[in-house]
């Protein structure tokens, strides 16, 4: 897909979706939080494309996709019509400039350290045959199953694929410590709380 494509994708979903919970209560605040994460990483991508920086556009459309995603799975967010959320990965990452190959590999090989530290520092927060404890398993799974494509498209010379992954599985993982799903077991510097 198309970086500025991504971009778009993301902005129109955020666009689309109504917060569920009832404002004023707890997952209220909660879905707001995660919607505005989501936006955030949004507009830091426009203004990444904008400057010509498309590594870091790539990676942060595909983040905030991570934390919309996660909105819509845990119920703080629907859609009109009940229409599911589109894929950020219908198609293979656009293919960056060979200029921005030496940037690319270093952010993506960073990103790889960062999701496996990340996937390595959390465990479920509820109890676990709770449903908060099923879906808290559920978001570590998002992450590590990211975490794993991200590493075979690395393999396989798909550095902007493999960046995409774990920017999107490290969105997951965020917006599960921030929505108190996830207990922090070391490295609390490398999440948004």
């Amino acid at each position: 897909m198309l970086i500025a494509a991504c971009g778009d994708l993301l902005s129109a979903g955020l666009d689309a979706v109504s917060l569920a919970p009832p404002e004023g209560t707890p997952l209220g605040a909660l879905a707001g939080t995660v919607r505005d994460m989501a936006r955030a990483y949004a507009d830091d991508g426009s203004v990444f494309f904008q400057e010509g920086d498309l590594v870091n556009a790539l990676a942060a459309y595909y983040y905030g996709s991570g934390w919309l995603h996660f909105g819509l799975a845990y119920g703080l967010f629907t859609l009109p019509d009940r229409k599911p959320a589109a894929c950020p990965f219908a198609g293979r990452a656009q293919t960056l400039p060979p200029a921005l190959a030496v940037k690319l590999d270093e952010k993506t090989r960073r990103y790889s350290r960062l999701l496996d530290t990340a996937c390595a520092s959390v465990v479920p927060a509820p109890e676990p045959e709770t449903a908060g404890g099923m879906f808290a398993r559920r978001v570590i799974l998002v992450g590590t199953c990211y975490a794993r494509g991200g590493r075979d498209s690395l393999i396989a010379g798909a550095g902007e694929e493999a960046l995409a992954r774990f920017s999107y599985g490290h969105g997951w993982l965020d917006a599960g410590v921030r929505a108190g799903l996830l207990s922090l077991t070391g490295n609390r510097d490398i999440f948004t709380i």
